[in-house]
Formats: structure tokens, sequence, C-alpha cells
């Protein structure tokens, strides 16, 4: 009986999923996501297409989501994956 319930309590910690990337990493590409519809959202409009906001500003800020969600994708995870 004892056997059984080690066999149970092995697959059990075997079930436990592992993601690629950690908890950060995530978090972090929902902010790249936020901050790239920022940046869409300034540029839209139908007053002043000219005005610095949407052809300076705006894509700089769409440019940093873009970094930001490279580096969230590059970046090691610090999380133990092991376990």
């Amino acid at each position: 009986m004892s056997s059984e319930n080690q066999k149970q309590e092995k697959v059990s910690k075997a079930v436990k999923p592992k993601f690629i990337f950690g908890k950060q990493n995530y978090i972090l590409m929902i902010a790249a996501v936020l901050i790239i519809a920022i940046g869409f959202i300034m540029m839209s409009g139908n007053k002043d297409i000219y005005s610095t906001m949407k052809i300076t500003i705006a894509p700089i800020i769409v440019l940093m989501g873009f970094g930001l969600g490279i580096f969230a994708i590059m970046k090691k995870p610090t999380e133990n994956l092991d376990a």
C-alpha cells in the first residue's frame, strides 16, 4: 500500500508544468504590448497629422515597446526551472 502511495506522489510531482519563460519575462512582455498599444493610440487621429507627437514621439515609443519585447524574450529567467 505504501509503495502505491509513493508511485502516486512521484507521478504528481512529474506532472508539474514547465514554462519556457519566467514570471518576470511574461510581465515584461505584457508591458511591451501595452507600450506598443499606447504608441499606436498616440499616432491615431485625423487632426494635425503632421504634429511632432504623431510623427516623432509616438513612433519612438512604439520602437521602445518592441525593444522591451525583445529584451523580455532574450532575458534568462531567474527562477529555478529544474524544480
